[in-house]
């Protein structure tokens, strides 16, 4: 209703994206249905992010009248900026599993959801068994050129909430709303 909310929104998004890309701990993802918009942006934010087969994902904003300002850092980082830029711009298509692996979103796409955390059991278990300090290190590797940050998804934040609260934003969600 208020840029200040519309910003205050956005940053939910940009805080969780900022927490996982601080936290000296591997983050690992697991989809295993649909992930539209930010919950987009939080698996391209997780170090490892795994799904099934029936996950499928798409960048829904720019049908809303926004675009995926905030999670783009993050979806670009993960997938590159072609893919990237076919998920803002076809916000209105699903990509599935399979797309999102060979992407680079998901590391694997397994057939089940038992399968997918039979694995992650798995995984995990083996990840606590590695020397805990190299793996903080590689998570640093991984995340250079991003101390910028916490300014630029702020600053993408002020750009949504600028957007959101224009004349074809508030009529695109009331047709998506009463649809």
């Amino acid at each position: 209703s208020d840029f200040d909310t519309g910003k205050k929104f956005f940053l939910g998004f940009a805080n969780v994206i900022n927490a996982i890309r601080k936290c000296p701990k591997i983050v690992i993802g697991r989809v295993h249905g649909k992930a539209v918009g930010g919950g987009v942006g939080l698996a391209s934010a997780c170090d490892y992010c795994m799904a099934t087969k029936y996950a499928s994902i798409r960048l829904s904003e720019l049908a809303v009248g926004i675009g995926p300002f905030v999670i783009g850092p993050a979806v670009e980082r993960k997938i590159g900026l072609s893919a990237f830029s076919q998920m803002a711009i076809n916000a209105t298509e699903w990509q599935n599993a399979e797309w999102g692996k060979q992407k680079g979103l998901f590391t694997e796409s397994f057939e089940s959801v038992e399968q997918l955390d039979a694995y992650i059991i798995h995984f995990t278990q083996e990840l606590v068994n590695k020397n805990q300090e190299a793996l903080r290190l590689l998570k640093k590797v991984f995340w250079e050129g991003t101390d910028h940050w916490d300014q630029l998804l702020e600053s993408r934040a002020e750009v949504s909430g600028t957007l959101i609260l224009s004349d074809f934003a508030k009529e695109a969600i009331k047709s998506f709303l009463n649809a």
